[in-house]
């Protein structure tokens, strides 16, 4: 049977990855940081919005596709950094880019990744890609990966700003489970906890023709200070749930990011978008790039670079779906007088957007 075959609902990829992984890889995969209440925040955000339709409009040519850094693309997804992705499948960054060109999406690569950038560029010569860095060195050691992203004709140079420190997460820790893109010493470590602003500008003086995206701001006076020194776009991010715990869900993190960036440079969010219909929220609410994780991890995990195609094509068949639903045809008919808020139906979880299959 082929991958389309295989793969008819999004709840089939993290149902065969957990049968396939190793049980410590399975819980890295979906876990969070200590009680994992971010990671429920950012499911509860979108829980909590419900859908107000149009009907009697014509949805017969309906078009989800957008343009992104100058990059056309078929969908407005974008898959985010993930570190292990090489321990989900061997080919790991090599195979997400792989299935992000024959999809039509777009594609954050992460430092943490041990796939080399010249490598993912290889391994797809068309697919739309960005960097994201992890700061483990000086100026020196951070111009080296610029260029080697430059060289490689990615769209954006990106870096992680929420990760000042490694998080505690439990379900990792009590396994016993030693991840090996976490091996660092004390020195390489103290740069990220000691970058800040003045360091950005720098960056950006040394960099002025990269575009800059800086990972994980949810403050409103942060998004102005990253405007300020020439961020090219704010990705609102909680890392997944991964690193703060009890924070907001990013998405209504995101409700006041865009009324301060006023549209002055995109906005991108991630934060447990797992269906079309979460996409759809995000872009309802003024996102221009929405960002998946788990998912795409459920899916590298399944199939390879197979399944992260199939997967792109299913969430596209769903946004496709609730575009029509809604009574629209393009993504710039999308916005706020879609979405009325409403309690949620299910105990949100880092899964509850599957309900045909268990929890853990």
């Amino acid at each position: 049977m082929s991958v389309e075959e295989d793969y008819l609902c999004l709840h089939e990829f993290p149902d065969t990855a957990r049968r396939t992984l190793k049980p410590e890889l399975w819980q890295y995969l979906l876990g969070a940081t200590e009680t994992e209440t971010t990671a429920k925040r950012n499911r509860l955000a979108l829980d909590t919005l419900a859908f107000r339709k149009k009907v009697l409009r014509d949805v017969r040519k309906v078009d989800c596709s957008t343009e992104f850094f100058g990059a056309k693309l078929q969908l407005p997804v974008m898959l985010a950094p993930i570190g292990g992705l090489d321990d989900l499948h061997p080919e790991g960054g090599k195979a997400v880019s792989r299935g992000v060109e024959a999809a039509g999406a777009m594609y954050m690569h992460s430092y943490v990744g041990r796939s080399p950038i010249p490598d993912c560029r290889a391994a797809a010569p068309d697919a739309e890609l960005g960097f994201s860095l992890y700061i483990r060195g000086g100026d020196d050691w951070i111009d080296e990966y610029v260029k080697q992203a430059v060289d490689a004709g990615f769209r954006f140079f990106g870096i992680t700003v929420d990760s000042a420190v490694y998080s505690r997460r439990e379900r990792d820790i009590s396994a016993r489970f030693a991840k090996p893109w976490r091996v660092g010493t004390d020195d390489t470590r103290h740069y990220q906890a000691g970058f800040d602003w003045d360091a950005v500008k720098r960056f950006r003086d040394r960099h002025p023709d990269v575009r800059l995206v800086l990972k994980g701001i949810e403050d409103p006076a942060d998004a102005e200070m990253a405007l300020d020194v020439g961020s090219a776009a704010i990705y609102v991010s909680n890392h997944g749930g991964r690193q703060l715990d009890h924070g907001i869900g990013s998405i209504s993190a995101m409700k006041e990011i865009i009324q301060q960036v006023r549209g002055r440079a995109p906005v991108i969010v991630d934060g447990a978008i797992c269906r079309g219909s979460d996409v759809v929220k995000a872009l309802c609410l003024g996102a221009d790039m929405v960002a998946i994780g788990r998912l795409y991890g459920y899916a590298l995990s399944a199939a390879g670079a197979e399944g992260v195609t199939r997967m792109l094509q299913l969430l596209q068949e769903e946004i496709h779906e609730v575009m029509a639903l809604l009574g629209v045809t393009s993504l710039s008919e999308l916005g706020p007088e879609f979405l009325v808020s409403a309690p949620p139906v299910v105990e949100p979880h880092q899964l509850s957007a599957f309900p045909l299959i268990s929890r853990e």
